[in-house]
């Protein structure tokens, strides 16, 4: 079982900033505690040990924040700092250089989706995957880009928001398990778009699968999904 994970969690968050000001996205309050709170207590619930958070705008917040070790739910956390915006694919790629594991999953800051990290693994280690991804169907086709997967479950294509006609269609759920060798192996400047730059720039070279999950998902990038979070998310961290 891969028990490290990069979260993602140096964004600006500038579509949320007309109700967040003053923190970083996934410090934003959701149910009376910060978003980060969500995302740390899930990877501790699915025995993950170890935690990278890749941080940039607004870092000592976080950084304060996990100094207390309640607010870390027995996870070992260290930080790959932004000293300036890397994009994701720069993130990742800079975050990989803090792990010990030749791979971890990846864990946008401002998604919530409910799991099996377990299976997810299983899933990549049965197909021999270096990018395993945690797929979501939905019926937001303008918001989200699109997956297409064959029917052993090979990523065929990555389609960008707002170019599909469809009702549903299904997306990359913001979870996804890596492995390090990609990094040598698509060698990438070090600002750059891991879904422009690798998803899709290199998708029929990628050995990439998906697998459809029906847990809660929840992206706070927006304000009414905030909004809605704020009911989604209230129970699930036990008192």
């Amino acid at each position: 079982m891969t028990e490290e994970a990069i979260i993602l969690a140096g964004g600006l968050g500038t579509r949320l900033q007309s109700i967040v000001k003053d923190v970083p996205k996934p410090m934003a309050e959701v149910a009376g505690r910060p978003f980060l709170d969500y995302i740390m207590y899930f990877l501790a619930k699915n025995n993950i040990n170890r935690v990278v958070l890749a941080v940039g705008h607004k870092r000592e917040i976080i950084q304060q924040h996990l100094a207390l070790e309640q607010n870390r739910y027995g996870l070992e956390v260290v930080y790959s700092v932004e000293e300036e915006l890397l994009g994701t694919g720069g993130a990742i790629y800079q975050a990989f250089n803090q792990t010990k594991d030749d791979k971890a999953f990846i864990v946008n800051g401002d998604t919530w989706f409910d799991i099996s990290l377990d299976d997810l693994d299983h899933f990549a280690e049965t197909h021999h995957a270096d990018l395993a991804f945690a797929l979501k169907e939905t019926t937001d086709s303008q918001r989200y880009g699109s997956v297409q997967c064959s029917s052993n479950s090979k990523i065929q294509s990555f389609t960008e928001k707002g170019q599909s006609s469809d009702t549903s269609i299904t997306i990359n759920g913001g979870i996804y398990l890596m492995r390090k060798s990609l990094l040598a192996r698509y060698p990438m400047p070090k600002k750059f778009s891991i879904e422009q730059d690798l998803f899709q720039g290199k998708t029929q070279d990628l050995n990439a699968f998906g697998k459809s999950y029906p847990g809660i998902f929840i992206d706070i990038g927006i304000p009414q999904d905030f909004l809605k979070a704020q009911e989604l998310l209230h129970s699930q961290i036990p008192s």
